[in-house]
């Protein structure tokens, strides 16, 4: 199986060449996305497929889940790398339908790891309970479940003090959440976007 994937890469290298040459002499050469990605890990949602994006136009950071945690060090340091160094305009958190992450934080699971990391999701399962009970079916739940963990999302990102350090010294940067939709291939804006002068605190400054 290594072998095949060795082999579609050299094809689609070549491919590549033949209709943009000189494309991998460019993107060697700089890399200056507009675009920081969160997203799940699911293999089904690759960032800059979804977005119609190519190679080089997507910073991307991707967990199970899509979680923001504050104290997850490769998230801050992939967060801070975007603002700092490559001066990201528009940050994504993105989330999806049929998120396994979800199904499982909704299930009974050993105390592992992932146990541990999804607990953010149990929360907001407990915050959101009345909402969550409105959906006819666990699919519906599960769903509407993951649309509050994106929203969550955004809002922490835009608590981070690298978030916070950036708006104060000017920084045109923003933060929006978007569901992706297995079923149909749609990206859909949830409508929770934030940018400079939300959550301004003096610890910030």
């Amino acid at each position: 199986m290594l072998n095949d994937v060795l082999q579609r890469n050299r094809d689609w290298s070549a491919k590549r060449q033949a209709q943009e040459p000189g494309y991998f002499t460019r993107l060697a050469a700089q890399q200056a996305p507009e675009f920081f990605w969160i997203g799940c890990s699911d293999s089904r949602v690759p960032a800059n497929v979804v977005a119609g994006l190519d190679p080089g136009e997507v910073f991307v950071h991707r967990n199970v889940a899509n979680i923001v945690h504050s104290s997850d060090m490769n998230l801050l340091s992939a967060l801070e790398f975007a603002v700092e160094v490559l001066a990201v305009r528009e940050i994504i958190v993105c989330g999806h339908y049929g998120c396994g992450g979800v199904k499982a934080a909704t299930e009974g699971l050993p105390q592992g790891l992932t146990y541990h990391w999804l607990e953010p999701i149990r929360r907001l399962a407990r915050a959101y309970a009345v909402d969550l009970g409105r959906e006819p079916d666990m699919e519906g739940r599960r769903d509407r479940l993951a649309e509050f963990n994106v929203v969550e999302g955004v809002r922490r990102v835009g608590e981070t003090p690298i978030l916070q350090r950036a708006w104060a010294r000017g920084a045109n940067c923003r933060v929006h959440g978007l569901i992706y939709g297995l079923k149909d291939g749609l990206l859909r804006d949830l409508d929770c976007s934030i940018g400079p002068g939300h959550f301004n605190e003096e610890w910030a400054q």
